[in-house]
């Protein structure tokens, strides 16, 4: 098989599982493409964010139009972060790939335990509302801007921009936690906001990769191609197998990824 054709069945993948597991399940990408392709995590990092940024903005876009997308955080958090992603893609470029790779897989072995342990229980209640910084105004249902919610939203967003840039990752995995932590919104708009700011903080990740010379366009477009095909296919059997069996199911699968990208960072894979 061709790389290109390999690409476009790698990114076939990933799309999906991000229509039947949601935007978290772009998670996987990197390590298809670093395992698939046989890239670093550097150069697998900007092109698995293409396909989650790509299928990230089609879902928020419809989350646009139901309105329930707090477009005013997502633009604070999202513009922190696409200004702080070139950090993270300056810092993925010098760095071994090695410690890029045990760095990733420490992250998703956390969110695989998180996605399980989130499936097994249900969501999550919000902290009290009293101790929100963010909550919203019981007059116009719109966010109360303060001082403490505006410097909560900054730093996820930042913390966003960095993980995005360096790793790869669309950074649900920071937002919809922090989001929960910090705001009253209901869970519906908690995930359509998070899915506005990854498409945000994808776009300032893939840009400063194009611009440092580490995205290559060759196996990026196929690899698009391949996940936005299969992410609007998904969609239409998605909802008859989601489920809490399937996301515990992703998390084991996330787990083992995790344990796979450890044995090949450390060498033990490749020796055996």
């Amino acid at each position: 098989m061709s790389a290109m054709l390999l690409a476009a069945a790698l990114g076939a993948v990933v799309g999906l599982l991000l229509a039947l597991t949601g935007a978290g399940g772009g998670i996987l990408a990197v390590p298809l493409l670093v395992f698939g392709l046989h890239l670093g995590v550097a150069r697998a990092a900007p092109i698995g964010l293409i396909a989650v940024g790509l299928s990230a903005a089609i879902a928020a876009a419809l989350g646009l139009r139901a309105g329930i997308v707090r477009y005013r955080a997502a633009g604070l958090i999202g513009g922190l972060g696409m200004l702080v992603a070139p950090l993270g893609v300056a810092a993925a470029q010098r760095l071994p790939n090695a410690p890029l790779a045990l760095a990733f897989a420490a992250v998703l072995a956390w969110n695989a335990w998180r996605t399980f342990r989130r499936a097994r229980a249900g969501t999550g209640a919000h902290a009290a509302h009293a101790a929100l910084p963010c909550v919203l105004d019981a007059r116009d249902g719109r966010l109360v801007w303060t001082r403490p919610c505006a410097r909560a939203l900054a730093l996820t967003g930042v913390a966003s921009g960095l993980l995005s840039g360096l790793l790869g990752v669309g950074g649900g995995f920071v937002i919809v936690p922090a989001l929960t932590r910090y705001t009253d919104l209901p869970a519906g708009s908690i995930v359509a906001t998070s899915l506005a700011v990854i498409a945000l903080v994808s776009v300032g990740s893939v840009g400063a990769a194009a611009w440092h010379g580490a995205l290559d366009w060759s196996q990026a477009l196929p690899f698009a191609a391949g996940a936005t095909a299969a992410l609007l296919a998904g969609r239409v059997v998605a909802a008859r197998v989601a489920g809490a069996r399937l996301q515990q199911a992703f998390a084991a699968l996330s787990a083992l990824v995790a344990v796979m990208l450890v044995a090949r960072a450390t060498g033990w894979l490749a020796m055996h």
